[in-house]
């Protein structure tokens, strides 16, 4: 497959597209989103032929990697058709989904069968009080069956996401590692990014480093270098005695700007250049006006590419640089 058609001018060459099917979740993280969060009204949202003509858009320029992410992709309806036939496309290396993991008890088995390969699921406390008080929902016991039910569905790669805040949940980092060791998984821990404006807690006061996660890990096992990838953001540590790798993401302490290949698509058809940056391509405006034009739609894309940024500029005191909350953009 020839190289990407989509680079900036930075020479980064863009190959992986996170493309949000929806902006609504079935929790409210307060990291995420607020308790009364007002959801775009569905006529706003892309249809999923919407979606699909966007991803073969990508496609066609070179894109290799797609993440599918939301809000919660998987309370989209009619979801499972759109995978599939991503699903079925040759040119794409991975297809994956970023999910909170309630809905998996059920679907696993549908998204393994669709094409996806592999799967992130949220996972910031193993403690019933807490989870609900940072995800605003009871349903921790759901959600680890959920994770059961995609081990057994037989993905490529499992892998837990876990944001890790001081004073509400870095006491359980060394539990998080144990838990993805014992069911054989994955797992990478975030540093917060300030976007959206949060009332739940004090961002600068919270902010726990990548350094720090990895020195808790420390205490209990033996990290060593990995040159694992998955395209992303995430720099990983191999758990020794096990095939467990573990990654961090970390946008304030070790920026990897540098070698950024990746896009979002938001649900609302916003094409966003970088996470840290308010700017977007309207591609819904474009699809609605010209439906079917192929070769506009790509165009409009490696022209946008010539405004992304060079970097984000993510600071961890309480000025908020981005006024959309992450369940805006797409995870």
């Amino acid at each position: 497959m020839p190289d990407s058609k989509l680079v900036d001018p930075f020479g980064r060459r863009i190959t992986y597209l996170r493309l949000s099917v929806t902006d609504r979740c079935d929790f409210r993280c307060t990291y995420c989103m607020s308790e009364d969060m007002v959801f775009a009204p569905r006529a706003q949202i892309l249809t999923l032929e919407e979606l699909y003509a966007v991803a073969d858009a990508f496609i066609s320029l070179g894109v290799k990697r797609i993440r599918v992410t939301g809000g919660e992709p998987l309370v989209r309806k009619g979801l499972p058709s759109l995978l599939s036939r991503l699903g079925a496309r040759e040119e794409l290396d991975d297809l994956a989904i970023t999910t909170n993991g309630s809905q998996l008890p059920t679907l696993a088995p549908v998204l393994r069968e669709a094409g996806v390969k592999r799967l992130n699921i949220s996972l910031d406390s193993l403690k019933r009080e807490r989870f609900a008080e940072l995800t605003r929902r009871d349903m921790l016991d759901q959600v680890v069956a959920g994770i059961d039910a995609a081990r057994s569905a037989g993905f490529d790669r499992i892998k837990l996401n876990s944001v890790i805040q001081k004073g509400r949940n870095d006491d359980e980092v060394l539990d998080l590692v144990n838990f993805a060791v014992e069911r054989g998984l994955d797992i990478s821990f975030i540093e917060e990014m300030p976007l959206g404006n949060v009332s739940s807690h004090e961002r600068e006061i919270t902010f726990c480093s990548s350094d720090e996660v990895r020195e808790r890990i420390e205490v209990g096992h033996q990290l060593i270098r990995s040159s694992h990838t998955t395209g992303g953001p995430s720099r990983y540590w191999q758990v020794a005695g096990s095939d467990t790798q573990v990654g961090f993401i970390s946008p304030h302490s070790n920026n990897f700007c540098g070698n950024c290949n990746r896009v979002r698509v938001t649900a609302e058809g916003k094409l966003v250049l970088c996470l840290g940056h308010e700017g977007a391509l309207d591609l819904k405006t474009l699809m609605r006006r010209y439906p079917g034009d192929r070769e506009r739609l790509r165009q409009a894309l490696v022209d946008a590419l010539q405004l992304k940024p060079e970097k984000h500029e993510f600071r961890t005191d309480e000025q908020v640089q981005v006024v959309r909350f992450m369940s805006m953009t797409g995870g």
